[in-house]
């Protein structure tokens, strides 16, 4: 199978592209302008529905993760803007690109994320719960939406509310290494907020199962099965590394150093389930939150 990757230099798309590889896929990416191809890969910019039709011979699914980094800076005005075109408008572009090809690609799978459902306390939150009405929710949402328009084009949409994905080589787990293993870690607020996570091993395996399991479409939770709470996340790291987390940081510090994005990424409450997953008997290497960062943290 070909199969197109945007975002394949991050974390997902990277680990992806390289299980892809070793089970006999071709895989080749979708490069925004600036950066330099490699032979096979489909030049695409995001501000535009523009796509190479006869790069795109052969492209049997495509995969799509791009979108500017949702932590990485304060949420000005202008990076909010930035976050929205990044995901929404981009998957708009794409999706018009792809409905205006002779062949099309069979399967679209298009990452979203847990922030679909905004701050749900201890609500257990499947793939039919409603959507949150913060930025994050409202975001993912209309990315979603986006993403769902390719049906039109007889392209089967997976849509893969993704979790915490943990992985020692990137994403939220990498921040947290230096100061748990300083001893400098502790609980975020009051520790009571649910977190969804998933292992960067199950990400991809969730990702692999969607591509080839031509009767999965819509919202899917790719979270492992069981959330914890914030306080336990951060006594079952401490424990994996061996170290105290005796240092709690207030909300109140949280939200001056962050802002707006600290009630949404680290405040807010997210209890997540794979039901989906579940009901279709999809097994996870990785079920427990010790079990994942142990394997995690011993690749990394």
């Amino acid at each position: 199978m070909r199969v197109l990757i945007s975002g394949a230099s991050g974390l997902l798309g990277s680990a992806l592209a390289t299980a892809l590889r070793r089970e006999g896929h071709e895989v080749n990416a979708l490069v925004r302008p600036g950066r330099t191809p490699t032979p096979g890969d489909v030049h695409w910019d995001p501000q535009s529905d523009q796509l190479d039709p006869e790069a795109m011979q052969g492209v049997e699914a495509v995969v799509h993760l791009a979108g500017y980094s949702i932590a990485s800076g304060r949420w000005t005005p202008e990076r909010k803007q930035l976050l929205r075109t990044s995901r929404v408008d981009a998957t708009r572009n794409l999706v018009a690109a792809l409905g205006r090809l002779e062949r099309r690609p069979a399967v679209l799978v298009s990452a979203s994320a847990t922030g679909y459902y905004g701050n749900r306390g201890d609500e257990v939150l499947t793939e039919t719960s409603p959507p949150g009405n913060s930025f994050l929710a409202r975001l993912a949402a209309d990315w979603e939406a986006e993403a769902a328009r390719a049906e039109q084009h007889g392209i089967r949409v997976a849509r893969l509310r993704f979790g915490v994905v943990l992985a020692a080589q990137g994403g939220a787990l990498k921040q947290m290494l230096l100061p748990f293993r300083l001893g400098l870690g502790g609980r975020l607020g009051s520790g009571q907020q649910w977190m969804s996570w998933i292992s960067l091993t199950d990400a991809v395996g969730v990702m692999q199962y969607a591509l080839v399991q031509q009767d999965l479409q819509g919202p899917v939770n790719t979270v492992a099965p069981n959330p914890v709470r914030n306080a336990e996340f951060t006594r079952t790291l401490a424990r994996v590394l061996r170290r105290p987390a005796i240092f709690p940081v207030p909300a109140f510090a949280l939200r001056l150093a962050l802002g707006e994005m600290a009630d949404e990424l680290l405040l807010s409450s997210a209890r997540a389930v794979p039901e989906r997953l579940q009901q279709r008997g999809y097994r996870f290497q990785h079920a427990t939150l010790q079990a994942a960062l142990v394997s995690e943290l011993s690749r990394g």
